[in-house]
């Protein structure tokens, strides 16, 4: 059975995301509906691009996923869909799904160009009649106009060098954890046995946990978690408030002279 994935920022005190699978389900009723998320922060880019990423390898490829954050924020927004890993995506040209991959994308088409429809509901009107039809299996390329490019944006990049890993948080979940974009792979390759200190808000550790619950609680755990990236917490406590940290704040990781 298809796949219908929605991410939006919607909330769930109002009728919209019911809306749009209604949508979806008047057009083709065994389409099979899967909510990621709909507490995407209002018209929060990053926050999307980071829950999308963070989830949407895990669904078989050929799976559709319809984004609707930020759905009618800037009049110049394009309406797309495109396929990206060999998965399918139909939102809104502002960004996001330029933060999700890093690779090539294989065909990207302009929705909405024949009979233009002028709506303050696109998630419903034009993204999930787009959504429905790519997962009932319409080729993406009768959906709209072919296009070359979609908008990118630009993450905040990782500074490393043989003495520092200069990282910083990209998200601080609901649990009060702090992600950070300092991944695994670069701080193995930088480690090479070399005793090293990770320093944030003032505090230094100098040891990195396996699981949660090795500290006690109230105690800090420092971890790369299943993204492989490296998450500080405060087991059975909220990381974000105790250390004062947020969105954007510095993590560095120095290395002993070796």
């Amino acid at each position: 059975m298809a796949i219908i994935t929605l991410l939006t920022d919607s909330g769930e005190s109002d009728h919209y995301v019911g809306a749009m699978k209604a949508k979806i389900l008047s057009i083709n009723p065994e389409l099979n509906l899967i909510d990621i998320s709909h507490s995407i922060a209002a018209c929060d880019i990053a926050h999307g691009a980071y829950v999308l990423k963070s989830v949407f390898r895990d669904f078989p490829k050929g799976t559709v996923h319809l984004v609707g954050v930020d759905s009618s924020g800037n009049r110049d927004d394009l309406f797309l869909a495109l396929q990206l890993e060999d998965h399918f995506f139909v939102g809104v040209d502002n960004g996001l799904f330029g933060l999700i991959s890093d690779q090539n994308h294989q065909q990207a088409v302009q929705l909405n160009t024949v009979n233009a429809l002028e709506t303050t509901f696109p998630e419903k009107d034009i993204l999930a009649a787009a959504a429905a039809r790519l997962a009932s299996g319409v080729a993406i390329t009768t959906l709209g106009n072919s296009i070359a490019s979609y908008r990118k944006m630009m993450n905040r990049q990782v500074k490393a060098t043989k003495r520092i890993i200069a990282g910083h948080v990209l998200r601080v979940d609901n649990y009060g954890n702090l992600i950070t974009n300092i991944a695994k792979k670069d701080f193995d390759i930088l480690t090479k046995d070399r005793a090293y200190t990770i320093q944030f808000g003032g505090e230094k550790f100098r040891r990195i946990h396996t699981n949660y619950f090795q500290t006690e609680q109230g105690d800090c755990f420092l971890i790369f978690n299943s993204q492989d990236l490296l998450e500080i917490g405060i087991y059975k406590g909220n990381a974000s408030e105790l250390l004062g940290l947020q969105y954007d704040s510095p993590v560095n990781v120095t290395f002993d002279e070796g």
